[in-house]
């Protein structure tokens, strides 16, 4: 059986990348900036959070934040 490596800060951090991306390719209009700034902000806050939740002193605290990610 082969193991796969999950990890999920790296994946977080692949996705951020990707938003920003794709931001580079979009036009400079009022609603492309007001639009993409919120779309920033939400898909590049879950890596910092995650982040957060992983240096928790104890694993439910972990999963507790976690939790709170996915809600």
């Amino acid at each position: 059986m082969i193991h796969k490596k999950f990890d999920l800060q790296e994946r977080l951090i692949d996705y951020s990348v990707k938003i920003i991306h794709v931001y580079a390719q979009l036009p400079e209009t009022k609603a492309v900036k007001h639009t993409i700034f919120q779309i920033l902000k939400s898909g590049s806050s879950p890596t910092a959070n995650y982040g957060e939740a992983q240096n928790t002193e104890f694993r439910s605290d972990f999963i507790y934040s976690v939790r709170q990610l996915i809600q």
